[in-house]
């Protein structure tokens, strides 16, 4: 395994453990693909993935995405009406998302984030800590035009 995948995998156990989750292989083995993926997921997704499809059900990925969703180390995207995709969630890190209209691919927004610098100005007017955004552009994808 690449070391910054094991660090974040690392990382994300002891996260949880100090937020009071018990270390499971279904737990650990989520995490990973999560990590390993480094783009957003559905549930389909994730249960389809070889480390979870024979480990556990739809049910149980479903109520670990909650409580990692809770304890802040996976977060939830909307993307408008379609599916909820998850994502791992690394302090001081975010991806900005491309999404086609027709097609549902998702890309990652490889400029630098254009949002960043608005944050940090709204942070330091407003008094608020912890700020964070979400950026999603939607649009046809070449393979749609």
């Amino acid at each position: 395994m690449d070391k910054e995948i094991q660090d974040r995998l690392d990382w994300a156990i002891q996260t949880c453990s100090e937020r009071g989750l018990r270390r499971t292989k279904a737990m650990r083995e989520l995490l990973k693909v999560l990590i390993t993926f480094q783009k957003p997921q559905t549930l389909a997704d994730l249960c389809k993935s070889d480390g979870l499809c024979n480990l556990c059900d739809r049910a149980t990925v479903f109520r670990l995405l909650g409580r990692l969703l809770d304890k802040g180390v996976v977060k939830k995207l909307g993307f408008q009406e379609r599916a909820a995709y998850y994502i791992f969630s690394y302090p001081g890190e975010h991806n900005d998302y491309l999404v086609c209209t027709d097609c549902g691919k998702i890309e990652t927004l490889s400029i630098k984030c254009p949002v960043e610098a608005l944050e940090k100005e709204v942070m330091a007017s407003s008094g608020f800590s912890g700020l964070y955004h979400e950026l999603e552009f939607f649009g046809q994808c070449p393979a749609c035009v």
